[in-house]
């Protein structure tokens, strides 16, 4: 190799690796001041919980909680029997089952005495046709309505949701997830507390291996198994983190199509749930930053804290991959379909922060990392890295994501006043390095393979493999 070819690759490995070098730092920052901010206002809210006079009102918005289901046979009955236990003054329950193949909607009529009603339909957004509609008979507790439609997939069901909804907000919870008993009534306090609050969003906590008892966690453990361990870690992390931060600045671009809480007619306005996405949770939050602001309407989109939803991850690695393939289909899609967003004046810190924060830090995060990885490689093979330095570099920030980790696992913890003993506290230990490391690995490879045929996905559900729920 020539000596000028050789000094303008040392140029070009040197350029790329001061790169990923200032990527790295940037993110790690992020993540250090979305922890401290995220941790602080969890202990905030714990004192307040404390501190605070209890008293019983009658200040309560009025809740439409959409279940969609797409063969859920598995979970759905425990699933619901947790809904309609919920603490909460008025609300009412709408399982959508999409054209199941399975015996959702049979199990459902059995195990709740349902019977076919006519009711008329209003299609205030576009949904597939609604088949037949089932209600529990009136005086046996929470309004409970079962509505059975043709398969057009989950955005199809929950607009589906929508039309049959009786009152003025609505809930959206996956069928295999359940509810804390008070969790209705924590994500509807911001909307009490500030008429121009339109979405909140809550926290969703891994289920797995989690035993409930009356919408209460009765016995908290790690899961047994490896892979939904390591989710644990993400998702408290994820929730600690970064949905705190832009909470502060009103610039939240997702929330959790497991928990989240809207205000239908703001919905109905831009057209309800996108069904040329398989991201529809963030594409309807993202729309209604863009529509809110383009019509200069006072907004805010909260996140409640203490508004826990337990849900099922998926234990199985390929399992896994197919979900989060998914996820960012729909993060690309919902980035593509609003691109006007982006460093728009108009859009103020949605476009200027929270924009550029999904676009570098997620969408294109697996994309530098793996091209940051191979110019490592190529740099070690063509004997230009300094071995000690990038080992070095590599155990700081594995030390530093690890302790991220764990400093947001053990606050969530602490402040929903959860039981952990000792062996969990190892098991904790000994993988937060593994999920920083392996798992993001095999994750953001996933993801780097996403985009390649994603058009195929454009309307299936994001199936995985269910089992029944630890409710005793």
């Amino acid at each position: 190799m020539s000596d000028g070819l050789t000094f303008y690759i040392k140029y070009f490995l040197d350029g790329i690796n001061y790169f990923f070098v200032i990527y790295l730092l940037l993110y790690s920052t992020f993540l250090f001041l979305s922890v401290i901010i995220g941790t602080d206002a969890l202990y905030k809210k714990k004192r307040e919980e404390r501190l605070k006079n209890i008293f019983v009102n009658d200040y309560y918005v009025p809740i439409s909680v959409i279940v969609p289901a797409y063969n859920e046979e598995v979970t759905i009955i425990d699933s619901v029997k947790s809904l309609v236990s919920l603490s909460y003054k008025k609300y009412e329950i709408i399982v959508v089952d999409d054209g199941s193949r399975d015996e959702t909607a049979a199990k459902m009529i059995e195990e709740f005495r349902m019977g076919q009603v006519r009711r008329p339909v209003r299609y205030r957004v576009p949904c597939e046709d609604i088949l037949e509609i089932y209600e529990r008979a009136a005086g046996e507790g929470v309004r409970l309505t079962l509505v059975r439609k043709k398969n057009g997939g989950k955005a199809d069901a929950l607009n589906a949701g929508i039309n049959i909804a009786k009152y003025p907000y609505f809930i959206c919870i996956d069928a295999d997830s359940v509810l804390q008993t008070e969790s209705l009534a924590k994500i509807a306090g911001p909307m009490l507390e500030d008429e121009d609050v339109i979405a909140v969003g809550g926290a969703v906590r891994p289920s797995n291996d989690v035993v409930l008892e009356g919408g209460r966690v009765v016995k908290y453990s790690l899961p047994k198994k490896l892979i939904p361990s390591m989710q644990v870690f993400e998702y408290d992390r994820t929730f600690l983190a970064s949905r705190i931060l832009f909470d502060k600045i009103n610039g939240a671009m997702i929330i959790s199509g497991a928990f989240g809480l809207f205000k239908k007619e703001i919905v109905i306005s831009v057209g309800g749930y996108s069904r040329s996405t398989v991201g529809e949770d963030m594409e309807l939050v993202v729309k209604l930053h863009e529509y809110c602001l383009a019509n200069d309407i006072p907004y805010k989109m909260k996140y409640a804290t203490d508004a826990i939803c337990w849900t099922q991850v998926p234990e199985k690695l390929d399992n896994l991959i197919k979900q989060r393939r998914r996820w960012h289909i729909g993060l690309f899609q919902s980035l593509i379909m609003h691109r006007n967003i982006f460093l728009n004046p108009k859009m103020g810190v949605v476009g200027f922060i929270s924009y550029l924060y999904f676009l570098f830090f997620e969408l294109l995060s697996p994309y530098i990392e793996v091209f940051g990885t191979l110019t490592v490689l190529l740099a070690y093979i063509l004997d230009m890295l300094n071995v000690r330095f990038m080992v070095i570099f590599f155990m700081i920030y594995v030390i530093f994501g690890s302790v991220m980790s764990l400093s947001s696992f053990f606050a969530r913890i602490h402040t929903i006043d959860l039981s952990f003993d000792v062996r969990g506290v190892f098991k904790a230990l000994s993988l937060c390095a593994v999920e920083i490391t392996a798992l993001r690995f095999i994750l953001a490879a996933t993801r780097f393979m996403s985009l390649i045929n994603y058009r195929r996905s454009k309307r299936r559900w994001g199936v995985i493999d269910r089992k029944k729920i630890n409710i005793s």
